[in-house]
């Protein structure tokens, strides 16, 4: 069952879903817009290899904007740290952001319940397009959770900036 806007509201209040900074406009009918935050990471090396932890640098976002390529995963994340251990959130992109031939989430949408933090959002252009730090990149929703909980306590808790990949640790 997915929430509602009103409802996602009366659980930020209720302090059972964490949304900082929390901002009433950018309640949708059954999801919260997200903000991407100042810079974005790129990886170093043109080949990513799995079994390798990847070099990245991180790029600002000037107030004027930043043209990703095409071609190329941006590591952007939300300004927003996000968190319930009631509810699992799932992200999107914005159809808005998907009509400019960006997308925000090239996989992993959902975010385990007991995740607290900032969210990593993979970002790839399918034609060079701006972006700028603070937009509304996409949107989050909150489903209910049925049967026992194991709350998240993985390796990217508590998140505060774009995270790389840590698949490399699964080969170790």
């Amino acid at each position: 069952m997915i929430l509602s806007g009103i409802k996602i509201k009366e659980e930020v209040e209720s302090k059972r879903i964490t949304i900082v900074p929390f901002d009433e406009t950018n309640i949708n009918p059954n999801s919260y817009n997200y903000t991407l935050g100042d810079y974005v990471k790129v990886y170093k090396n043109s080949v990513l290899d799995a079994k390798r932890k990847q070099e990245t640098e991180i790029i600002e976002i000037p107030d004027d904007g930043l043209v990703l390529e095409p071609n190329k995963v941006y590591l952007g994340f939300t300004k927003e740290v996000f968190g319930s251990d009631y509810y699992v959130p799932i992200i999107t992109g914005r159809s808005s952001t998907g009509r400019l031939g960006l997308f925000v989430q090239i996989t992993s949408d959902l975010v385990d319940i007991g995740f607290k933090g900032n969210l990593t959002l993979q970002l790839h252009a399918t034609q060079p397009v701006k972006i700028y730090k603070g937009m509304k990149i996409g949107q989050v929703t909150f489903w209910k959770v049925y049967g026992d909980v194991n709350l998240y306590n993985g390796k990217y808790q508590g998140s505060t900036e774009p995270r790389e990949s840590e698949g490399w640790r699964d080969f170790i």
